[in-house]
C-alpha cells in the first residue's frame, strides 16, 4: 500500500503575521516558515500506517519554490519514505494545488491520498474535496480516527453534532482535523539523514497544469482591536447591559 502526502511551507503558527504597508499581502520575508500543522497531523497519521505494516511507502508532496524543500526534508525526518517537489515560484490556489496533486497522484498510483484539512496561512479547507472531486475518489474530511482493512478505509470524523463514522473503498483522500494525533518530533538522526536523502523534482510545466490565478485579493487589512472590557458592579448592572446592547443589535 502506498499513501501520498500534501505538505504545505506556511508562516510558523507561533509567528505574528504582520500585514504589508501597501496591503497587498502579509511579510514573509525573513519570517520563520514551517509545516502546515494540519499537514505536520498528516504526516503523522501516514507515518504511523507506516509502521503498522499497513503501508509500505509514504510519499510527501510539496508545491512552491525552492524553499518548500525543507517541509519536505521534515516529512522525510518524521518518516516519508520518499518525497517529490513540483517546483514553481508562481502563487498557487486551492483548485491549481489540487490540479498538481491529481497530476502527481496517477504518476504515483497511491491507495491512499492524506491532507491537512487547511492550510493556516489562507484557512481556505477546499483543496481536499477539489482533489476528491477530480479524482473521482471517495473522501472523508475532518478526520479524528483512521483505521484501514484490506481495501476499505473507516474514517471518524467531526460534525457539528459531534462525531460520524464513514467506510469507504480505497483508492480515497482523508483531511486530518487537530485531535487525529499529534506530531512526533523528528530525532536528530533522522533530521541529519533526511538533509542528504534526494528529492524527486518536477515542474508545473511538466505536469501540464495551468496554475494562472483565478482569484483578485483587493486588499490586506490587520484586524481592528478589540474593545476594551466593561467592570460591572452587579449582576444587575450585567443584565442591564446585556439588554440594552441587544437592543442595539
Amino acid at each position: 500500500m502506498k499513501i501520498m502526502v500534501a505538505v504545505k511551507r506556511v508562516i510558523d503558527a507561533n509567528v505574528r503575521v504582520k500585514v504589508k504597508a501597501d496591503g497587498t499581502g502579509v511579510e514573509t520575508a525573513n519570517v520563520k516558515m514551517a509545516m502546515n500543522p494540519f499537514d505536520e497531523i498528516a504526516v503523522e497519521e501516514a507515518v504511523r500506517l507506516k509502521e503498522k505494516g499497513i503501508a509500505e511507502d509514504v510519499v510527501a508532496v510539496s508545491i512552491g519554490p525552492a524553499q518548500a524543500q525543507d517541509v519536505l526534508r521534515t516529512a522525510l525526518a518524521m518518516g516519508a519514505t520518499r518525497a517529490v517537489h513540483v517546483a514553481t515560484d508562481a502563487p498557487v490556489e486551492p483548485l491549481a494545488v489540487a490540479k498538481v496533486l491529481k497530476a502527481v497522484a496517477e504518476r504515483e498510483q497511491p491507495n491512499l491520498i492524506v491532507l491537512g484539512k487547511q492550510a493556516i496561512d489562507d484557512d481556505s479547507n477546499q483543496t481536499g474535496q477539489m482533489l476528491a472531486a477530480l479524482l473521482d475518489w471517495p473522501q472523508a474530511t475532518f478526520a479524528s480516527q483512521v483505521e484501514i482493512a484490506g481495501e476499505t478505509a473507516r474514517v471518524t470524523r467531526e460534525v457539528d453534532g459531534g462525531t460520524q463514522t464513514l467506510e469507504m473503498s480505497l483508492p480515497a483522500i482523508v483531511t486530518t482535523d487537530l485531535r487525529l494525533n499529534e506530531p512526533r518530533y523528528a530525532s536528530l538522526p533522522n533530521v541529519m539523514k533526511a538533509r542528504k536523502a534526494p528529492l524527486d523534482t518536477l515542474t508545473v510545466e511538466e505536469l501540464g497544469i495551468d496554475i494562472t490565478p483565478r482569484l483578485k485579493v483587493l486588499k490586506v487589512e490587520t484586524p481592528p482591536p478589540r474593545p476594551a472590557g466593561v467592570m460591572v458592579g452587579s449582576v444587575d448592572e450585567l443584565i442591564a447591559r446585556l439588554r440594552d446592547e441587544a437592543k442595539v443589535l
